[in-house]
């Protein structure tokens, strides 16, 4: 089959199968159809083998469709079963399609396990590639699959390595545009000039556009472009494009007559792309010539490219610090509907889905008119626009959605009489702000991309011609900084309906001084004063201050991407505080932590959550996102659980009566106190008599991994006796000098350079490690005794007993620090005044408390028989011993009663109440 007869042939499978099928009556025709009339397959009776047996748990089960030849496995449901949803199976249990189907396949023999898995509902193909560390499907609807069939090429080939054909050409593409960037740097007589970037951005923008136009058949033919150029040799070309550029913003009344024929025949493009002549261009090379005729267009087809795929990879070709340091991070189109979908997609897919089901037939026809009306009239901000991801994804999936409008109208023949283009939605509905001029430019064509490939689409269904030149519709991407600027000078807000986006990344520790500043311009009360936290604040805050006062009394419905740590710690009362009181925002949907990635090759990994919020609080349902399941809620707080909105402070004390904790001690000696494990015999061997200065130092690391160090205690130690140690003094004098060299506060303890800056020796003292895998489901805190110094990368609660070791170990404070604490990155990072001191204890019987103290002592028992064991192999969740596991389950049952929760309750309701008895201790406290 050639592509034109295998796209028709897709055309007419997407027109014969939409809205229909059975798993039990159509599933054998539905494949049959695709493989032999799309795919191409001879005899597909022959090729696959329906109801294939397998045995589990000793029962025979049918896979419903196994392709032998590439191992492809089918699993298929009835249209309108979701594909992401438990279904009821034999034996009592729940599964997805995509468990099901993996279920079989774990079951089958080696030899036939699946290459692939594939699970359909006849509307949805999600397709599963069984070769990678953690299969995640990649989805494809039945209205796509004209332009997509390429991506089930497995199905009927062996060799297929890769799934996405979309993501393949879009990464080859941002490479080309890579290695065009560097040859044409190479060539400016100042490429460090910003003006000379600005043209060099402009200069690869236009190429792509054109190379794209001419793939595309926007230009008219193929290899136009191509063609032109090739006429001219190297020493010519550079006058040739620069003839080509103005020629490609004229209209055609306005050209000179006289224009040779391969100029004459480019149309007129508008959109503002070739409006600048003033661009620096430089000289071509060889080497260019060769990159753009060969490269560039014979070896490569642009017209298959994903706009929102390639606009970050694209953006690629800025300079990696220049993207570090502005915070930007590229988004995969699956991270992106995480934040379109439940803010906007999913009411308007189910809505149009209610409209098809409407079997009167005037009904319905006015019904999709005036739906399709709704989408032209919405319009979407994205005030961080970036490369357009967001822009570009959210205008593709309103444009499917007018599609199967168009289709659905069609396929009644009820557009008669209508005018000839019936594309109604506009990417002039799509607004963004970015600071970045190259990005502004990548933006505005990755839309114009985007535009052609829909309107292709909707000339497929309509099977008509429409003229995508000159371009009639212009994007709203304003260059400037988001933050310093009104967003109601971009569009007011009253005319808005939806802003998302990801702003960008940076920590407050990482800002630089005009970040800074942008924070304390934004973060401000009613007097206009910055608040008094708002320099202790991420960068992406001051986005949900300004959409939050932008939207005041308005229906906008935000989403942003976020680093985590908003939602985490400090900056929870900091961020959401002024946003709650000021501006009476809700928590609609949130996506809690997970890692954010990229399609480019330099993938960001970065742990985000997705937070969907508006002044409007009257959405009918709230959603929790954890991982791959959903959660309705009716009520969403600032750390992501269904609670009481309730902000955690920093307090200096605990709010109940129970031992203080203090951090351990800050050597602040440069090193020169510290002896390492490495260097402890060869420091004895020379200064024997020091022993009895010695002991070990342990903080978090040491203390989890059991790692040896040793420190210099001199607490109380005899000066005559120092002096006759050399090795000894020749540490304090460089402890000296190093204090003098510190800042002002540092300087202060040059006078005493034989002590640790705190020195804090307790005799007993329970210690609790600030940082801590994410991945261990208890933090590993412990006794000490005074024979070892805790550092400050260690809490310690001196003379702590062991009924507040089982409280502090158990499942509910647990729960109550992973909502609470800070992170780094994703790791715990504990906190005395944030997690310790608000922390909510029980008020046990003496009974309830002699149960705590005695399961507290079995997980210290359990962890005695295992002595060459660090507390890091013990709590490895892969590894922690049987009896450790058990030991802990009892402790966590005897806190669960002392605190009167039912044992059965879920993490986030334990910290829903505890959160209720935090309120009523700083109730009390006021």
């Amino acid at each position: 089959m050639t592509d034109v007869e295998q796209r028709e042939a897709a055309r007419q499978f997407v027109n014969k199968w939409n809205n229909r099928g059975s798993e039990e009556e159509d599933a054998r025709s539905y494949w049959l159809d695709f493989l032999g009339n799309v795919m191409g397959i001879t005899h597909p009776t022959d090729y696959i083998n329906f109801e294939k047996k397998v045995v589990v748990d000793g029962n025979t089960k049918k896979i419903d469709a196994y392709i032998p030849a590439t191992k492809v496995l089918i699993e298929q449901k009835s249209l309108g079963i979701g594909l992401d949803k438990k279904l009821h199976n034999s034996g009592g249990i729940e599964l997805t399609p995509y468990e099901q189907a993996k279920r079989y396949n774990d079951n089958l023999p080696y030899e036939e396990k699946a290459r692939w898995i594939i699970i359909s509902n006849f509307a949805e193909i999600w397709v599963y590639d069984m070769n990678v560390q953690v299969p995640k499907p990649n989805k494809i609807m039945l209205v796509e699959l004209q332009g997509k069939y390429p991506m089930l090429d497995f199905i009927v080939k062996k060799e297929v390595k890769q799934l996405s054909h979309e993501m393949e050409i879009s990464l080859k593409a941002g490479d080309i545009v890579g290695l065009l960037y560097t040859a044409f740097m190479k060539q400016y007589k100042n490429p460090e000039n910003p003006e000379t970037l600005k043209s060099l951005n402009v200069l690869c923008v236009r190429l792509v556009f054109c190379l794209y136009a001419e793939d595309a058949g926007i230009f008219g033919r193929r290899n136009m472009f191509h063609d032109y150029l090739a006429n001219y040799d190297t020493h010519h070309l550079r006058n040739a494009l620069i003839d080509l550029f103005k020629v490609l913003d004229q209209r055609v009344e306005d050209r000179d007559p006289y224009l040779i024929p391969e100029l004459a025949e480019f149309p007129y493009v508008n959109g503002g792309l070739f409006a600048n002549e003033n661009i620096e261009i430089p000289m071509f090379t060889d080497e260019i010539r060769e990159l753009i005729l060969v490269k560039a267009s014979e070896e490569f087809d642009w017209s298959a490219i994903s706009p929102t795929i390639f606009g970050a990879v694209f953006e690629s070709t800025l300079n990696p610090e220049t993207r570090r340091t502005g915070g930007m991070h590229y988004t995969s189109i699956e991270n992106i509907h995480k934040v379109i979908d439940p803010l906007f997609l999913d009411e308007l897919k189910k809505e149009l889905d209610e409209i098809k089901e409407n079997t009167v037939i005037k009904t319905r026809v006015k019904l999709l008119k005036d739906y399709q009306d709704k989408l032209s009239s919405l319009k979407f901000l994205d005030p961080a626009a970036g490369s357009g991801n967001f822009l570009t994804e959210t205008y593709i999936s309103i444009r499917r959605l007018e599609n199967e409008v168009i289709r659905t109208l069609q396929s009644g023949q009820m557009m008669i009489g209508e005018a000839v283009n019936p594309i109604k939605v506009s990417i002039s509905q799509f607004y963004g702000i970015e600071i970045n001029d190259f990005a502004v430019t990548v933006a505005k064509t990755a839309l114009w991309i985007a535009e052609s490939q829909m309107m292709k689409e909707t000339e497929n269904i309509m099977l008509i011609n429409l003229d995508f030149l000159p371009l009639k519709t212009n994007a709203n991407i304003v260059e400037a900084n988001a933050l310093r600027i009104d967003w109601n000078d971009v569009i007011p807000a009253e005319e808005l309906n939806y802003i998302m986006g990801n702003p960008p990344f940076v920590g407050y520790s990482m800002q630089n001084e005009n970040q800074k500043a942008d924070i304390l311009s934004i973060y401000v009360d009613e007097k206009g004063k910055p608040y008094k936290t708002a320099g202790k604040i991420d960068y992406v805050s001051a986005w949900y201050f300004k959409a939050s006062k932008y939207i005041e009394n308005t229906d906008v419905s935000i989403a942003f991407v976020s680093t985590n740590s908003i939602t985490q710690g400090e900056q929870v009362a900091s961020v959401w505080g002024p946003l709650y009181e000021r501006f009476n925002i809700h928590i609609n949907f949130a996506y809690r932590t997970f890692i954010w990635d990229s399609e480019a090759n330099l993938k960001a990994h970065v742990h985000c959550v997705i937070i969907g919020f508006g002044t409007n609080n009257d959405r009918v349902e709230k959603k929790i996102f954890t991982n791959d399941s959903i959660k309705i809620v009716s009520e969403i707080n600032p750390y992501l659980i269904e609670a009481p909105t309730i902000f955690v402070k920093s307090i200096p004390k605990p709010l109940c009566n129970v031992p203080k904790m203090t951090t351990g001690n800050r050597p602040a000696d440069g090193g020169h106190l510290i002896i390492e494990a490495e260097d402890y015999e060869s420091f004895i061997e020379k200064e024997p008599n020091a022993v009895k200065y010695i002991k070990k130092l342990t903080g978090a690391a040491e203390y989890i991994n059991n790692r040896d160090r040793y420190c210099l205690w001199l607490v109380g130690a005899d000066p005559a006796e120092l002096h006759k140690m050399p090795e000894i003094m020749k540490r304090i004098e460089l402890c000296r000098e190093d204090r003098l060299n510190g800042a002002q506060d540092r300087q202060q303890l040059a006078d005493t350079p034989t002590l640790f800056r705190e020195t804090k020796n307790p005799l007993t003292y329970i210690i609790m490690p600030l940082t801590s895998s994410e991945n261990r489901r208890y933090i590993p805190l412990g006794f000490l005794n005074g024979d070892i110094i805790p550092t400050n990368s260690a809490a310690i609660i001196p003379d702590a007993g062991i009924y507040e070791f089982g409280v502090l170990t158990s499942n509910v404070h647990m729960a109550w620090t992973r909502v609470v604490c800070g992170r780094l990155k994703s790791d715990y990072r504990y906190s005395k005044d944030i997690v310790y001191n608000n922390f909510p204890w029980p008020e046990p019987s003496d009974e309830q408390k002699r149960k705590i103290e005695q399961t507290a002592q079995g997980i210290l028992d359990a962890r005695k028989l295992y002595p060459n064991s660090s507390l890091a192999d013990l709590y490895d969740p892969l590894l922690m011993p049987a009896e450790l596991r058990k030991a802990h389950t009892e402790n966590d049952r005897a806190v669960m009663k002392a605190y009167g929760f039912d044992i059965k309750l879920s993490e986030a309701d334990c910290v829903a109440k505890l959160m209720k008895m935090y309120q009523k201790l700083v109730g009390k406290q006021k």
